[in-house]
């Protein structure tokens, strides 16, 4: 039986997909996504349901590609709606700094420094926050996990897929003042 939702069978056990994603964010980070569903809300969605009625007022709808076009951009735009307003409603904000700022939590910006001495600057984020071009990586990332808890001049041991990866843990910071 063929089809286009037809996948190849996965181990729900060992799917990677399948593992929970945490709730956590900061706030910047919720601000962006509250700031996102806010633009697509009052300002995207009522543009395109415009174009789309002005397009459906120019007659047959079967063959105006205009029409067609705006239609799926509306709704792809309205079931993004939908997931960030059920996303925000799910989010914890972590606002707080943790009780003890020598290791690493959430939020953290910290410095590693691998086996050939070359040095590693990565943030713990929430999942909807992951940028790899400033290198904010998901607390659910094998990385971050293995760094949760970590003080300063600990080893850190990442299993990797060409092999095992080693770190020292350099310098640990909860705030983004003097990074470059």
């Amino acid at each position: 039986m063929q089809g286009r939702n037809m996948t190849r069978w996965r181990d729900p056990k060992k799917d990677p997909r399948q593992e929970k994603k945490s709730n956590l964010i900061t706030p910047q980070g919720f601000d962006r996504l509250q700031g996102i569903h806010d633009h697509l809300s009052r300002v995207k969605r009522p543009q395109l349901s415009t174009k789309v009625g002005e397009a459906a007022a120019l007659g047959d709808r079967s063959e105006n590609a205009d029409y067609t076009y705006n239609k799926k951009e509306l709704n792809r735009v309205i079931a993004r709606i939908r997931y960030l307003r059920k996303r925000l409603d799910e989010l914890q904000v972590v606002d707080r700094l943790p009780a003890d700022t020598g290791k690493v939590y959430f939020g953290a910006y910290v410095t590693l420094e691998d086996d050939n001495g070359e040095a590693l600057c990565v943030r713990l984020v929430g999942h909807d926050e992951t940028d790899t071009g400033k290198h904010w990586i998901s607390v659910d990332a094998p990385l971050a996990r293995a760094l949760l808890g970590k003080a300063l001049d600990d080893d850190v041991t990442v299993a990797a897929p060409g092999g095992e990866t080693h770190y020292i843990v350099t310098d640990i910071r909860y705030t983004d003042g003097d990074r470059q």
